[in-house]
């Protein structure tokens, strides 16, 4: 069988595929400045007989690897590179960073990566030996953290005629759901006043932070206005230099998200609107810079089904000793009232029994089905080119906090080793089924064609608007 082979891989390379992981949490760089990590991983999958196109969509650290054997199926396999600012951190079960103040993945991207990566090669060894035909790509995509990397590949058209595409994000379930994300659009807005002494001739000056403040209120007034599962969220960037000088120059940073982007579009423009309110109120100008924006997700049920189906053939890893007493260390430092919410939230089955729990080993069927998260992803904008899958696997303990120092810790050790190598796995077993069954291909199709119900896909960054290179 295929699979088998695939498995065999990688239980044959399980040091090599660790280490791979290991050496991009150490390396923890911040998005579209993932250097070291993009060159470790395209130079890695090249040697194993791969295409590579580097520096793509305008992103220096984007690559697409591309290997294939004659015409059949192409299916992609995404991979984030990106770290989170100010979380560095050892692998120990307390608080520690490795550089007080350094990036670190508390997104667990090191083993995101590296999963599609390693899963890549080992799909290419199983259709090699069992002569299946094909193409696979698998996606180097940077700064998935600040919605832009797959927005602008997507843009570039990078996963036109690809079949169908899957992604894996570290978590403390196994299990792939039909649950949505928010569509959302990332923002700022300059305003421009004039100084003058804020005591000696306030007359004489233009307050670009009352403009600020008076745009804030009023976005703040607007929220008992719009949909109840939409947000809109904002910091003051910069408010001026000292109280008495009349600020000149105030920045503010907006998201706003809601769960279709058909229902996101309008409060966005009205937000707009107030911006202008709050020019005519202080007499300001204002400028807008359009960061970056993404759609929501589009599910896909019969994907769902195959990769639990995956993962019940692989079998979830259980955690050992070593595992357990680190658990429990860390432990410590989680609230248990914030664990409970959070697993409540979550509405995973049977969830209140796992609150006095370290791990939950089980495999999930899909258990999201009409969820809409809070969040927003990039993952998304790929969803609605292609059939479109992130599923989830245990690399952390219940009631670990997302973009933590906890999540960085445990992505640097054992706990989330088993996680990666049962999530490469599930990942190369669910890809070499839609390669070897069509009828299971033709119906992922079907339903990907259901759901987007002839709505097409435009992207939702300008098309002249380039990458933020600089952000951080």
């Amino acid at each position: 069988m295929a699979k088998k082979t695939a498995w065999n891989w990688v239980d044959e390379n399980e040091k090599e595929i660790i280490k791979i992981s290991n050496s991009a949490w150490e390396y923890a760089e911040v998005g579209l400045q993932e250097t070291k990590t993009s060159k470790l991983f395209s130079d890695w999958i090249e040697k194993k007989g791969f295409k590579l196109e580097r520096g793509v969509a305008d992103m220096p650290t984007a690559f697409v690897a591309t290997w294939s054997n004659g015409a059949g199926p192409t299916i992609g396999l995404m991979g984030e590179l990106d770290a989170l600012a100010g979380l560095s951190q050892k692998a120990i079960p307390y608080k520690e960073p490795v550089k007080e103040g350094a990036p670190g993945h508390g997104c667990g991207h090191n083993m995101h990566g590296t999963t599609a990566l390693t899963a890549a090669v080992a799909i290419k060894a199983a259709m090699e030996e069992k002569g299946i035909r094909g193409t696979i790509k698998m996606y180097g995509c940077p700064a998935e953290e600040t919605l832009v990397g797959k927005v602008w590949m997507t843009r570039h058209g990078l996963f036109n005629g690809v079949d169908a595409c899957l992604s894996h994000h570290p978590g403390s379930a196994n299990t792939a759901g039909t649950g949505s994300s928010n569509s959302m659009n990332s923002f700022k807005l300059h305003f421009y006043g004039r100084t003058a002494h804020s005591a000696g001739d306030p007359e004489n000056g233009i307050s670009a932070l009352d403009a600020v403040e008076l745009m804030s209120n009023g976005v703040n007034f607007m929220r008992e206005h719009i949909i109840e599962k939409a947000r809109v969220h904002y910091v003051t960037e910069v408010g001026g230099g000292q109280p008495n000088v009349v600020p000149a120059y105030a920045r503010v940073w907006y998201y706003t998200r809601a769960p279709e982007r058909e229902q996101m579009e309008p409060i966005y423009n009205w937000v707009l609107q107030i911006a202008d309110g709050a020019d005519k109120m202080a007499r300001t100008t204002h400028k807008l810079e359009f960061l970056t924006g993404c759609y929501n997700e589009l599910p896909n049920a019969k994907l769902c089904e195959t990769i639990v189906a995956n993962m019940r053939e692989v079998g979830a890893p259980k955690h050992d000793e070593a595992d357990l007493k680190f658990a429990k260390e860390m432990n410590k430092s989680i609230d248990p009232a914030q664990k409970k919410e959070g697993l409540r939230k979550g509405k995973r089955p049977g969830w209140d029994k796992l609150v006095d729990e370290l791990f939950d080993e089980r495999i999930l069927d899909d258990y999201q089905a009409g969820e809409v998260g809070a969040g927003s992803t990039d993952v998304s904008d790929v969803s609605w080119v292609t059939p479109t899958k992130e599923f989830s696997t245990v690399t952390c303990m219940l009631g670990t906090p997302g973009h933590s120092w906890q999540f960085t810790a445990q992505g640097g050790m054992s706990i989330g080793h088993k996680g990666l190598i049962f999530a490469t796995k599930t990942m190369a077993g669910s890809s070499l089924d839609l390669f070897t069954k069509p009828k299971l291909l033709k119906d992922v199709k079907a339903e990907f064609k259901t759901r987007i119900a002839g709505r097409k896909y435009k992207p939702p960054i300008p098309l002249d608007l380039k990458p933020p290179l600089k952000q951080f």
